[in-house]
């Protein structure tokens, strides 16, 4: 095998080069590396040149063109850029974490994923925001889901709708057309992995409108799912992939048989439920629980290698942003895992590149080294096809032409070493209720804020008129049985709650309110959750909540009150109550506003 060599004047401008990054209207060239293309072909070295964000030629013969930029990749092996098709952007959806969770990806090679954690409303603000950062490219997934069934539990149905029927199943595809999602997931599967009570799960034939509204529109749809019936009711309904692997039983030859004839594939996200992860302590071998998960652990084995073995495509997932499943480094970890499944060092890449690129619909653009295609690429050391280990040896990440991590590339922008977007300032008044459509008169959506879980309070929130002229929001709740229950209202301040709010030049919030309950009012950000409590009878009174008069959640009885308050960071104002397990409570509100 031969390499391109270069003397040290070249490699010295190759540095000079590489701290610029690739910029616009030149010609990189990546020469003397060793070509894993992502299509099946055996690794081959080659010099592989870009332009204007994509891959211009591939080959042994290729020459770089003059004043190319050239990156002497000697002895590493260039790879597409790595692919996740099943993370949540968390710990616990602060858009503080993103601009974090961007560079884990990215650092390591990862430069697609798709997001399953977030709510229409923020798809919009969240595109801008990824703009200003170095981040992977982030496909968003809209959430549906059953009453009572896994994903409800959050009890936030602007962000898991919930359906029951084909009727619903449509009706909520056509709900999602103006918020763009990239792709749908469903959980249709309610199996709490033996450990647990279970949840409900999707009819077969409600699935089966969501795939089918869902295709019309282009977005793929991925379904958590974790038991073989289930797994076959999505074959049945066009579901593209499976988001989990199937753990309850192994799969049957005639079974098989039947996911490979659907077409659908299946991403297993071994990483999620590999008993003892990476990093963690080892877990006493007499607790029964680990028993249960080692089980689980060896049937999703076996059925990732059965079905693979039968041509079902596997694709690269892992739920990271879950428990022990950190971004970024859990898709590499993944590889291993299919490895130990049974794959090949080479199919464990396929499934990183150019499988999940075609379940995700953009194999098209990116996913293969070929001429046309993005150059998302990650150059590494070693020869992962053989040690998929080697994944780990981060050398250089491009994306999009541009070299983001790794030697010689450039300082990440400002936006990628803070943890928020800078805040912004909004007018006085939160919310009139004239509007008919649940937006405030910030032009944000209401959300319901019922306590979560599987037994969970019921609230309905609806615009009424007042009889005075004009209208309310009127909340109703049945309480769940249990500790403190909660049914509130809150009302973003902007799209998604994604930028946070400056409220400086404010000294409180003033409303209108009359209800029977318990209540407070509670102002949510960046920072932590401040509240005060909020008096109300049968009869409309104007109550004003000066700023001063708020307290950090769990700190009422601190005798310094609202420490960490700053009017800075601010996401959202909510009003909310309690009310004795079992029973009712009711509350009107109107003309919401600062002061």
């Amino acid at each position: 095998m031969s390499h391109w060599s270069f003397p040290a004047a070249v490699i010295a401008l190759i540095a000079a080069a590489s701290a610029a990054g690739a910029a616009p209207g030149g010609v990189t060239a990546i020469v003397g590396a060793t070509v894993f293309d992502g299509t099946g072909k055996a690794p081959y070295p080659a010099t592989v040149t870009i332009e204007d964000g994509r891959i211009l030629a591939v080959g042994p013969k290729v020459a770089p063109p003059r004043g190319a930029r050239i990156v002497d990749a000697k002895g590493k092996a260039l790879l597409p850029g790595f692919f996740d098709v099943h993370t949540h952007w968390t710990p616990a959806g602060k858009p503080a974490a993103t601009p974090q969770i961007a560079s884990d990806y990215v650092r390591l090679g990862v430069t697609t994923v798709n997001d399953f954690h977030e709510q229409p409303e923020s798809y919009a603000p969240r595109r801008e925001w990824l703009t200003q950062l170095v981040s992977p490219h982030v496909l968003f997934a809209a959430r549906i889901g059953t009453p009572g069934g896994h994903g409800a539990d959050w009890a936030d149905d602007a962000t898991t709708i919930l359906i029951t029927t084909p009727e619903g199943g449509r009706a909520a595809i056509e709900s999602l057309i103006p918020y763009r999602p990239d792709l749908i997931k469903v959980f249709n599967d309610g199996w709490r992995y033996g450990t647990m009570p279970n949840n409900n799960s999707v009819n077969e034939d409600a699935l089966k409108a969501v795939a089918e509204e869902a295709h019309k529109q282009g977005w793929p749809v991925l379904t958590h799912t974790v038991t073989v019936d289930r797994g076959l009711e999505a074959a049945r309904a066009g579901v593209d992939s499976l988001a989990h692997g199937m753990q309850d039983r192994r799969l049957t030859a005639d079974e098989i048989a039947q996911i490979r004839k659907s077409g659908m594939a299946m991403a297993p996200t071994l990483a999620v439920y590999e008993p003892v992860k990476p990093g963690q302590a080892v877990r006493d071998p007499a607790d029964p629980r680990l028993a249960i998960a080692r089980t689980r652990f060896a049937t999703a084995f076996a059925n990732v290698k059965a079905l693979h073995d039968a041509g079902v495509r596997i694709a690269l997932g892992t739920d990271a942003g879950m428990p022990g499943t950190p971004h970024g480094s859990s898709t590499l970890h993944e590889m291993e895992l299919l490895v130990q499944a049974g794959l090949t060092p080479s199919d464990a890449l396929l499934s990183g590149t150019s499988v999940s690129a075609g379940l995700m619909r953009v194999d098209g653009d990116r996913g293969t080294i070929e001429p046309g295609k993005r150059a998302d690429i990650v150059l590494v050391d070693g020869a992962p096809w053989d040690r998929i280990g080697d994944v780990y040896k981060t050398w250089q990440v491009y994306i999009d032409g541009r070299l983001v991590s790794g030697a010689g590339a450039p300082a990440p922008p400002a936006a990628n070493r803070t943890d928020r977007l800078p805040s912004t300032t909004v007018a006085a008044l939160i919310d009139d209720f004239e509007r008919p459509d649940r937006r405030s008169s910030l032009d944000t959506l209401r959300l319901d804020t019922p306590d979560g879980g599987n037994d969970r309070s019921i609230e309905v929130s609806e615009v009424i008129a007042r009889e005075a002229g004009g209208h309310a929001l009127s909340m109703s709740a049945r309480m769940s049985r249990k500790a403190a229950p909660y049914a509130g209202v809150a009302i973003p301040l902007t799209r998604g709650s994604v930028r946070p709010v400056n409220l400086r030049q404010y000294q409180g919030i003033r409303l209108e309110i009359r209800g029977s309950g318990d209540y407070r009012l509670s102002v949510n950000g960046l920072d932590g959750s401040f509240s005060a409590p909020l008096p109300a009878g049968d009869s409309w009174q104007t109550v004003t909540i000066p700023f001063s008069s708020l307290r950090a959640a769990g700190a009422e009885q601190r005798a310094d009150g609202a420490k960490g308050w700053t009017a800075d960071g601010i996401t959202q104002i909510e009003i909310g109550g309690r009310g004795p397990a079992g029973g009712r409570i009711w509350l009107m509100v109107d003309n919401v506003s600062f002061y």
